[in-house]
């Protein structure tokens, strides 16, 4: 919003000035408007990685790492993983408010009715290696529900909108655990209509046709609660990247298998991954201290996977609980004694209470208590990001929804800083 008659002035050497209104966020940063800087002046903003720059309004996230805040539509993301599930969150995201009873109700029966892929998806799936990255393998199936829904391109209307949001969010949970089942050679799993959102992708990932299964309930809290506390993180890479797409008039999918393209990256959702690759190359709780020379060793500007300030600084709000749920699923699972257990009480202790770890801001983030959890829970750490992307798909769809009903909404096209040659003359012998 506007912050009064506020007004900054842009001059060069000068040229006659330009006046830049001041803009206001509800909680935050504030921001000059720099809109019309270069039709006023013939200027332009040069900003790097956009660390400085806002893209956009938005009413859905605020992750404020001065005050250590993360808020879905002005909620605490602590309070809504422990008193709402998933699904209630999901809507917030999308409508702004939580759901009442009926809403919920509604809202869960359309998610479970569109949470069954076609059948000849199978045969994509089929399309690829045994070995393939299941990230790669998403990328390729999100992107291919738009050959199965002809009207995906369509979505002028709220119910259209509407509908692209319950198939995307419906289906991720069995897109991944395909993605798994496929990797490992075990038959597809479909999901059950009488299993709670958290509760059917456990059952999908690990049930089998032998047997029977009943989803632990301790273990579908925890993964309730990791779906809540990542569905949305304001404009990371991967959310940007669904604007990006959305911007051109991409159909959903597309602008959705970008996202998870974006999300595959080692500095974004590889982060738990190579956590549990660094966990494991220490081994158990004697070989511990290792942590210390692996930190010391960095260069700079690198980074220790699963350490450091995260998304909401040093107070990030969601680690009490994601310590929580890490003790829970470690001690459900009879890991809590164990090599692993050890091992990652041992490591947690030195990166709290090491004076060095201390010093340069090095605890254990979101991304560490995620990868033991996971690992925990029987997720294979190539899936850890697709984990991430079933948590974010309500978030992005959300942007991307929001970014269509934005008055200002328009096609993306970013300014470039030229450094190349200048304009010059081919050759006289090419010439001729």
């Amino acid at each position: 919003m506007a912050s009064g008659n506020l007004m900054a002035t842009f001059s060069v050497d000068g040229e006659p000035a330009v006046e830049l209104p001041l803009l206001l966020s509800t909680q935050g940063s504030r921001y000059v408007d720099i809109r019309h800087l270069g039709a006023s002046s013939g200027y332009f903003a040069y900003d790097s990685s956009f660390a400085s720059t806002a893209s956009c309004r938005s009413r859905i996230s605020l992750a404020d790492a001065e005050r250590g805040e993360l808020l879905y539509r002005g909620y605490p993301v602590d309070q809504l993983a422990t008193q709402c599930d998933f699904l209630e969150v999901a809507y917030l995201l999308r409508n702004g408010e939580l759901p009442d009873r009926e809403q919920h109700a509604s809202f869960a029966a359309a998610i479970r009715r569109h949470a069954t892929l076609h059948e000849q998806m199978v045969k994509l799936y089929e399309g690829f290696r045994r070995d393939a990255r299941p990230m790669a393998v998403m990328v390729g199936v999100v992107g291919a529900l738009s050959a199965f829904d002809h009207a995906a391109g369509e979505f002028s209307a709220p119910e259209q909108r509407e509908l692209r949001f319950a198939r995307v969010v419906g289906r991720l949970p069995t897109i991944v655990a395909m993605a798994y089942k496929y990797s490992i050679g075990q038959p597809f799993m479909r999901p059950r209509p009488d299993l709670s959102y958290s509760a059917n992708f456990l059952y999908m990932m690990f049930a089998t046709p032998r047997e029977e299964y009943t989803p632990n309930p301790v273990l579908v809290r925890a993964v309730d609660r990791m779906l809540t506390l990542h569905a949305d993180c304001g404009q990371d890479a991967s959310t940007a990247t669904v604007r990006m797409a959305g911007s051109s008039g991409a159909n959903p999918y597309a602008c959705l298998s970008a996202a998870i393209a974006c999300l595959s990256g080692k500095a974004l959702g590889g982060t738990s991954e190579a956590c549990l690759a660094l966990l494991a190359g220490l081994g158990d709780a004697a070989r511990a201290s290792g942590i210390v020379a692996l930190a010391r060793e960095l260069r700079d500007g690198a980074r220790l996977p699963g350490f450091g300030n995260g998304l909401c600084g040093r107070n990030d709000p969601r680690l009490p609980l994601l310590r929580q749920t890490c003790a829970e699923v470690l001690q459900e699972q009879g890991l809590e004694q164990g090599r692993f257990g050890k091992l990652v009480r041992a490591v947690e202790k030195i990166a709290l209470e090491d004076r060095f770890f201390v010093d340069t801001k090095l605890q254990p983030n979101a991304d560490f208590y995620c990868a033991v959890v996971q690992h925990a829970l029987g997720v294979p750490s190539s899936m850890f990001a697709c984990t991430l992307a079933m948590a974010r798909a309500a978030g992005w769809m959300a942007h991307w929804e929001e970014m269509l009903t934005d008055p200002e909404y328009r096609i993306a096209r970013p300014r470039q800083l030229y450094t190349g040659t200048s304009r010059r003359a081919l050759p006289a012998a090419r010439a001729d």
